[in-house]
């Protein structure tokens, strides 16, 4: 035969921001070896009339580092075309981690991205199969994965790797950050892609306190991105939230020689117009010539959580006790009136508070209850509107349902990029990319994974904002470029074959369902897509229809991209 796969009388868009052009697609030993109008014969052939035939999308800002470990499918990324993902990001995940270290790891990882801890103890079991981040590495590539992975090495276990609970405590003396810039040289010659890190306010992690890179002076992290400096490549990926320090950016990409992507740029309803400066300045530091470009989101960054973890109030130095006491000690905190009376106070003084601690009163203003066992007439409803009906403060009634349903009751806050207009402002700009996806994270809480359909359903079809050859750029060539995954993002002869199928009139993301079929039994909520016809990755046909034609059994079609590229 002359491919392995054949797929006709679709409509290509390349993921170049090129214009779309009819055309068939062949397939032979994992790469596209022809487009356009082509002959031959093919042992499969794949109907695409109607559809549109695009690169697979890669997904550049998830946390599957644990999740990998136990579930080689990544789902749900590949449901929503995703053929890549990048994992590690902001400075986060599980190696290199001594074994003496690993209830840090679990505890950090609960803590500041909502990962389940019995789910990650029983998933990544009592022995875990690495110590090292290139033994990480040969681990993932040995088991075998369903679609692409690309990986950073993280700020946060490194430091921990070195300097242990001091970690949490002190900045770094010469010598530690030596043996950790030797930690990110190592992994970047065993093919990490890039070195992350946190400086973000709200990344708090085990018993309150701050995660181990914001302990870092500004000094250590431009010493780690330094290592960089020598391969030649790679991508700094820095998550930020509070103040927007430019001048921090171009010194690590000036120190490093890499790209740097920041996290995240979203719209701010305590200061609607701070995004367009923060695109301005990009703009301007581009046309210099630097390579520092911000990640944005197409969905409101919405947070689901209870008062069990509550997340979305660890910024508040009030609740570092909290943070430490076991359930029945947050209940004993919960009802004390003077906390209650100190969280309403500091709600209210938030409001002329800097924009990390100021947006926080804003989204409380618009909490709903998503979830209520004991009373659930009063789920998808308003916290303060119900407040306000029974004649209550919101932080009572909340805390209040909280402590009697044993913290079952879930409540939903925007965090972030509510105002549409501004995220259209954001996806219209030529220098965002996409990303914040969090696929891996905060599985109980939000469930972003689905922004590719999303974008494709809700920007593309039904607003029209962008093109579909511009959101398909956006969401494979472009962040493959800024990634440096020189293999992947684009439709082109002699590249590996990931592609994705899918019906421009009916792609959409589902709503949230919450599951319960994480390690354990914990739960997630997941998004099922409508519209994604095919997904193949290096030519095996993986998902077809909404179903895996793989499962974690089988041998799986993905690579571990070292260096950016699979070898």
């Amino acid at each position: 035969m002359d491919f392995d796969i054949k797929i006709t009388g679709g409509t290509i868009i390349d993921g170049t921001g090129a214009q779309r052009y009819a055309g068939d697609v062949g397939i032979k030993d994992g790469r596209i070896t022809a487009l356009g109008d082509i002959s031959g014969r093919a042992t499969r052939e794949i109907d695409a009339c109607d559809h549109i035939v695009a690169p697979g999308f890669v997904d550049i800002h998830t946390h599957y580092d644990a999740q990998i470990v136990w579930d080689r499918m990544l789902s749900i990324s590949p449901w929503h075309g995703v053929t890549t993902v990048v994992m590690g990001n902001c400075g986060f995940g599980v190696a290199p981690t001594m074994p003496d270290h690993r209830e840090l790891i679990v505890r950090t990882l609960e803590k500041v991205e909502g990962m389940s801890a019995e789910a990650l103890y029983t998933g990544l079991g009592a022995d875990w199969p690495f110590v090292s981040f290139p033994e990480y590495l040969d681990v993932i590539e040995k088991s075998g994965i369903a679609i692409n992975v690309g990986v950073l090495v993280g700020h946060t276990p490194a430091r921990l790797y070195v300097m242990g609970t001091e970690a949490v405590e002190r900045p770094a003396r010469p010598d530690e950050i030596a043996r950790m810039r030797d930690i990110v040289a190592e992994a970047m010659a065993a093919g990490a892609i890039g070195f992350a890190t946190s400086t973000s306010p709200i990344h708090t992690g085990f018993e309150g306190r701050p995660i181990p890179s914001r302990l870092a002076e500004f000094d250590e992290i431009l010493a780690l991105a330094g290592a960089l400096k020598k391969t030649g490549r790679g991508v700094i990926q820095i998550a930020v939230g509070g103040d927007i320090r430019f001048d921090d950016y171009i010194a690590l990409a000036r120190e490093s020689g890499a790209t740097v992507s920041w996290a995240a740029l979203l719209t701010r309803s305590s200061n609607p117009g701070l995004h367009l400066e923060h695109l301005a300045r990009t703009a301007a530091l581009i046309d210099e010539g630097q390579r520092i470009y911000p990640q944005i989101s197409c969905r409101p960054l919405m947070n689901e959580f209870h008062f069990r973890e509550p997340f979305a109030f660890g910024r508040l130095d009030m609740f570092q006790p909290v943070a430490q006491a076991d359930n029945e000690g947050k209940k004993r905190i919960y009802s004390d009136p003077a906390f209650r009376e100190k969280l309403k106070q500091s709600l209210e003084d938030a409001r002329t508070a800097p924009v990390s601690i100021a947006e926080l009163a804003d989204a409380w203003d618009a909490a709903e209850i998503s979830y209520c066992p004991q009373r659930p007439e009063l789920e998808g409803r308003y916290v303060a509107e119900i407040a306000n009906d029974e004649g209550v403060h919101s932080i009572d009634i909340a805390l209040d349902l909280s402590v009697d349903s044993d913290f079952a009751t879930r409540f939903r806050i925007p965090a972030a990029n509510a105002n549409e207009k501004g995220v259209e402002e954001l996806l219209r700009d030529p220098n965002t990319h996409l990303g914040l996806s969090d696929a891996g994270a905060h599985a109980s809480q939000l469930c972003d994974a689905c922004y590719p359909t999303d974008l494709l359903g809700r920007w593309v079809r039904e607003k029209k904002v962008l093109t579909l050859e511009r959101a398909v750029h956006m969401m494979s060539g472009w962040p493959a470029e800024i990634f440096g995954l020189t293999d992947r993002g684009v439709l082109a002869s002699g590249r590996p074959a990931d592609v994705v199928v899918f019906d421009p009139d009916t792609v959409a993301a589902g709503d949230l369902e919450r599951v319960y079929d994480l390690p354990a039994g914990e739960e997630r909520l997941i998004s099922r897509p409508t519209g994604i016809e095919t997904v193949i990755v290096n030519g095996v046909v993986l998902r077809e229809h909404d179903t895996d034609r793989l499962g974690p059994e089988d041998v799986l079609p993905g690579r571990l991209l070292r260096h950016g590229a699979a070898q």
